[in-house]
């Protein structure tokens, strides 16, 4: 397969989320932070109703990209919040290709733009084309804080999960998604994989559950997140993923995370940092 992409290529669609898509999100990734799927508890909230998962947001991001580049592979991705996406409300998924980094990248602006013309996801996204295998850049690492709230720097939380075919067809039915990647053997051997690979989205999905129900826990807000795919991962296979807290900033209510996914040997998947907003953290 070749695929072209050249400057200020991209995609420009509208669409329209629904509370039953929230609901369906938090069941297959486990995430069921109130802020999604409980109305009463996010009416108390300073959104005032249930907001978008983070990853369902990447979900239909990635969704966009399979479409425009199909059967390439996501290296990176960077995401801002900036805004909470509501059901019901018209939101543009924007993405337009920016000058290649290097010979065989492709980098896209990737954002979500609510009705206003504000950004309810900002981000960008590193692929690999055919013939490109870059090394993944490293992370930096944040200078850790004082205490605070009942966290810690360096506190964990871990969690394994296993995600099955049934799970990957479910994930592709809720975002419609037809990327050759998951759904054609021929691409997938031509990519020299081993079998269909999870999707980005739902390895992230893994950091939204912990992020959302364990540290910090029910109530947070996910403002920011890098990704960095190191290898790919297979249904079937166990994973785990974890979170540690890096930073504490009182002052405004946020805190730093790291959080990376291996497999059961060690083998490295994805690595990256979070940052949350936890004002409103159940107690």
């Amino acid at each position: 397969m070749k695929v072209m992409l050249t400057h200020n290529q991209g995609i420009n669609r509208s669409c329209v989320f629904t509370q039953a898509q929230f609901d369906r999100f938090a069941a297959l990734s486990g995430d069921d932070n109130p802020i999604h799927v409980d109305p009463a508890f996010a009416a108390r909230t300073k959104f005032g109703r249930t907001v978008a998962h983070g990853m369902f947001l990447y979900a239909n991001i990635a969704r966009e990209l399979g479409a425009l580049l199909p059967g390439t592979i996501q290296l990176e991705q960077e995401l801002m919040f900036s805004a909470p996406t509501f059901a019901g409300e018209e939101v543009w998924l924007h993405l337009q290709a920016d000058e290649s980094p290097a010979a065989g990248l492709a980098r896209l602006a990737t954002h979500v733009v609510k009705p206003d013309g504000s950004f309810g996801c900002q981000g960008s996204a590193l692929l690999q084309m055919p013939g490109g295998a870059p090394p993944a850049a490293p992370l930096a690492r944040i200078v850790a804080g004082p205490d605070w709230k009942g966290l810690r720097v360096g506190q964990e939380a871990v969690m394994e999960r296993t995600y099955t075919r049934a799970d990957l067809a479910e994930y592709l039915d809720l975002l419609a998604d037809r990327n050759p990647l998951y759904t054609d053997p021929a691409v997938v051997e031509g990519l020299g994989l081993r079998g269909t690979p999870l999707p980005g989205p739902l390895l992230g999905a893994l950091f939204s559950c912990i992020l959302g129900t364990r540290l910090p826990g029910r109530g947070t807000n996910w403002l920011k997140q890098r990704f960095v795919f190191h290898n790919p991962a297979y249904p079937g296979q166990k994973l785990t993923g974890r979170v540690q807290i890096v930073r504490l900033r009182p002052d405004k209510e946020l805190v730093n995370l790291r959080t990376w996914i291996t497999t059961v040997d060690g083998k490295l998947i994805c690595d990256g940092e979070a940052l949350v907003w936890v004002s409103d953290l159940e107690q």
